[in-house]
C-alpha cells in the first residue's frame, strides 16, 4: 500500500471550475472586455495563477501589464474562492478511509494562501499532513521539487508513494519523480491530456472512492 498519497487540489479534490471562471470573467469585465465561456477559462487552469492570467490577457485582448492583471484576478478570485467550490462527491468518504492508514498530502499550483483558506473552509485541512502550493520556493508542477520535498518530509521512498491528479502537469511531475500516477478522469483537467499520454498512468479512476479499491484496508 502507498505510504503517501499526494493529491492535486483543483479538479481532483475540489471542483473549483465555476469560481475560477467567474473570477476570470470579472477581470475581463473590469478591463471592458466581453465574457468568455466557462469552458474556455477552465481550459486555461493548471499552471498557476500567473499563467492563467497570461492566457486570459491573450484571449481577451487585454491591454494591461501582467502584474497588474494578476493582482486584479487574485482579488476577484479571493472574493469568490468558496462561492461555489465544493469537494467532489466521494472525497470525504475516501479521505476518511485513507487517513487512518496512510499519510496524505496536497501538491497544487494554486497559491498557498488560497489553498489553505480553501482546505480549511471546506473542512478538508485536517486530513493532510503536509501541503505545498504553487508559490512555494519549490516551484510549480511539473517541477518535481515540491513532490520531492513532500517525500522527504514524510520520509517515504518514491516507490511507496502515489500521485493523484487530473492534469498533464500531475502526470509529468509524477514521472519526473518516478512515482506511480493515478489520473482522475472526473476532473476538469483530464480532457486536456492527450490520449497517448493518458495511457502512461498506472491507474485511472472515475470517482474518488475508487482510490479505496487500490489499497488493502485490512
Amino acid at each position: 500500500m502507498p505510504a503517501l498519497f499526494v493529491f492535486d487540489l483543483d479538479g481532483t479534490l475540489v471542483d473549483s471550475s465555476q469560481d475560477l471562471a467567474d473570477a476570470g470573467n470579472a477581470v475581463l469585465e473590469i478591463y471592458g472586455r466581453p465574457a468568455l465561456a466557462r469552458e474556455q477559462i477552465v481550459s486555461m487552469v493548471g499552471d498557476g495563477a500567473g499563467e492563467l492570467v497570461r492566457r486570459l490577457i491573450a484571449a481577451g485582448d487585454i491591454d494591461a501589464p501582467l502584474d497588474e492583471a494578476l493582482a486584479t484576478f487574485l482579488e476577484c478570485y479571493d472574493q469568490r474562492l468558496l462561492a461555489t467550490t465544493r469537494p467532489y462527491d466521494g472525497v470525504f468518504a475516501t479521505l476518511e478511509a485513507l487517513a487512518p492508514i496512510t499519510r496524505l498530502a496536497v501538491l497544487t499550483n494554486k497559491p498557498e494562501a488560497a489553498t489553505f483558506r480553501l482546505l480549511e473552509g471546506l473542512e478538508l485541512r485536517h486530513y493532510f499532513s503536509d501541503v505545498i502550493g504553487g508559490d512555494s520556493p519549490y516551484g510549480r508542477k511539473p517541477d518535481p521539487r515540491g513532490l520531492f520535498a513532500l517525500l522527504a518530509r514524510a520520509d517515504v521512498a518514491t516507490e511507496n508513494a502515489l500521485m493523484v491528479g487530473d492534469s498533464i502537469n500531475d502526470l509529468l511531475v509524477a514521472e519526473a519523480a518516478c512515482i506511480p500516477m493515478c489520473l482522475a478522469r472526473y476532473g476538469f483537467g483530464y480532457r486536456q491530456i492527450p490520449d497517448a499520454d493518458r495511457l502512461r498512468a498506472a491507474h485511472t479512476i472515475d470517482a474518488p472512492e475508487e482510490l479505496i479499491e487500490l489499497v488493502p484496508l485490512n
